[in-house]
């Protein structure tokens, strides 16, 4: 019998939102030696509570073994870095982030976003748990910790009071195993009229768009407005203002206070973008069961497709090597006979091999040598920026395609 329980309401879980079979970690990119020897699939199986309609996959590995080592640099986007200079910007002018005041970021990567506060004599603190990332960001002058955020991080932050005015977060509240603890951080590490941001995948935008592919084992939660907001309110945080961002796909910004904080009213957004998801079902189980035939239906279309690619002789690469493209490919079952090999930008990726289905990684320049026909493009939503940079590729007649939410040649 099923013994899982929902990670913050603790209502057993019984209900299947997606289950996507067997997959590698997504980030567990290989090496030339590694692939003689065994590699560890663990279940990528999502489900939805009833109790408190959190979407969530059970935790099969520490987060310490995930993220101790991380593969991910923020710094190799540039259209990332564009949104971190936005967001800095407005947050200055909305909230008078000043030289007096403390900013935060919870997951602050190589300091790819701390870096802008910085530059404006702003006092900014990192938090980050990889190790090798955190020393890329301290190498340039931005203060960071290596430690997971929670109520003993925050604790000792509060004891050397070191609160925070903007406390924030970038796609790390879906990485959080103990989401209880990780909230209730937050509540302590904030000054009593500070702002907390946190930037999330969006379930609607993820369900309307058909992106099973950012379900993986390091996103253990998938939020709604609704549910998010009953977990900051369990823990004395109230969210006052939304913001729908392109990013990722469709993301949310939330924005939060202490509840006792009454000088920030409750933006008309909120209410707006919860009558939205109630009106769309997202507060009825049912809504939720009608994912998962969507997504296997998108499989045998992919695997169409791929199937006459090559039955006409057409050869088919990838670019990118995001974690979401591997889900894909391994739910897909997408190996080499499919896909001749991917190239990704990102020197900690090239000359590795995609977890799994063993696709090796290669600099984009392979594909002036090897002029493929079509060119699939596994982080769709950077697919303007790669078809801008790789559009070369019609001087032969190549294509560009993407699989999601459909799949599309470009």
């Amino acid at each position: 019998m099923n013994s899982l329980k929902c990670r913050f309401c603790k209502t057993p879980l019984q209900h299947t939102f997606l289950d996507l079979g067997l997959s590698p970690l997504s980030n567990s990119y290989l090496r030339a030696e590694q692939l003689q020897q065994p590699e560890t699939f663990y279940p990528l199986h999502a489900y939805i509570c009833d109790g408190c309609y959190l979407v969530q996959l059970p935790i099969f590995e520490t987060p310490e073994n995930i993220f101790s080592d991380y593969a991910y640099f923020s710094s190799y986007s540039e259209s990332w870095l564009k949104h971190a200079m936005t967001y800095t910007g407005l947050m200055i002018e909305r909230f008078g982030i000043n030289s007096q005041s403390r900013v935060i970021e919870i997951a602050s990567n190589d300091g790819y976003l701390l870096q802008y506060f910085k530059d404006r004599g702003i006092p900014v603190l990192g938090i980050e748990p990889a190790k090798n990332v955190a020393k890329a960001a301290q190498d340039k002058g931005i203060p960071t910790i290596s430690e997971f955020f929670g109520t003993q991080t925050a604790g000792k932050l509060a004891s050397e009071g070191k609160y925070a005015d903007l406390l924030l977060g970038n796609n790390v509240l879906a990485h959080v195993p103990d989401l209880n603890d990780f909230v209730k951080g937050l509540k302590i590490v904030l000054k009593p009229n500070g702002v907390i941001t946190m930037e999330f995948p969006h379930l609607m935008r993820l369900m309307d768009g058909n992106q099973f592919d950012t379900i993986y084992h390091e996103h253990f939660s998938y939020f709604s407005l609704i549910t998010v907001g009953k977990i900051f309110a369990s823990h004395g945080l109230t969210l006052f203002d939304v913001d729908e961002l392109p990013t990722h796909g469709g993301s949310l910004r939330i924005y939060a206070r202490h509840t006792e904080d009454a000088s920030k009213p409750i933006d008309r957004k909120i209410t707006d973008l919860k009558n939205k998801e109630e009106a769309l079902g997202f507060a009825h189980l049912e809504h939720y069961f009608s994912f998962s035939e969507k997504v296997k239906e998108t499989k045998r279309k992919i695997l169409t497709f791929l199937i006459e690619a090559k039955r006409n002789g057409k050869s088919v690469v990838g670019y990118g090597a995001p974690a979401k493209g591997n889900t894909l490919l391994n739910y897909s079952g997408i190996r080499t006979d499919f896909i001749d090999y991917t190239v990704d930008r990102s020197p900690h990726k090239q000359d590795h091999y995609l977890p799994g289905t063993h696709i090796p990684i290669h600099n984009p320049e392979k594909i002036r040598e090897t002029r493929p026909d079509y060119l699939v493009i596994l982080p769709w939503n950077l697919k303007e920026e790669i078809m801008e940079q790789m559009s070369y590729i019609r001087d032969w007649g190549g294509k560009f395609v993407v699989f999601i939410p459909e799949v599309v040649v470009l």
